[in-house]
């Protein structure tokens, strides 16, 4: 059986604010083995614009991305990235956490998660392939 190298498995993915002063960043990325299906129907949509919302723990974004359940999980670490198929969106998780419905674990932020708690509700976010 082939493994899948680390480029392959693991997709860097950056994480923007462009309308917010010094246009804050954080950078993540999405890990296939987490949920194989999703993670494959959001990288042919990237890039992905939307708002961001302030939700228990963290920041969702909703998206136009309609996906059922895959490897579902409810509690999620600190920097997690999460798909949430009864909202239809992508939720960076800033603590630990029990969510209140099931998500599907996609990836991890790996660096600026602090960038994202001072983020207001409503900002222009923009998620897109990052350079390795």
């Amino acid at each position: 059986m082939k493994i899948l190298s680390r480029s392959l498995s693991r997709i860097p993915i950056r994480i923007s604010f462009p309308d917010l002063n010094s246009s804050p960043e954080a950078r993540g990325e999405l890990v296939r083995i987490y949920a194989p299906l999703t993670v494959e129907t959001i990288l042919r949509r990237l890039p992905i614009d939307g708002r961001a919302h302030r939700i228990d723990g963290g920041i969702s974004i909703i998206i136009e991305i309609r996906r059922g359940e895959e490897k579902p999980v409810r509690r999620v670490e600190e920097g997690s990235i999460a798909y949430w198929p009864m909202g239809g969106a992508i939720n960076v998780y800033l603590t630990s956490t029990t969510t209140p419905n099931p998500v599907n674990r996609i990836g991890r932020v790996i660096e600026g998660l602090e960038v994202l708690e001072g983020i207001p509700s409503g900002s222009r976010v923009r998620v897109e392939r990052a350079n390795s």
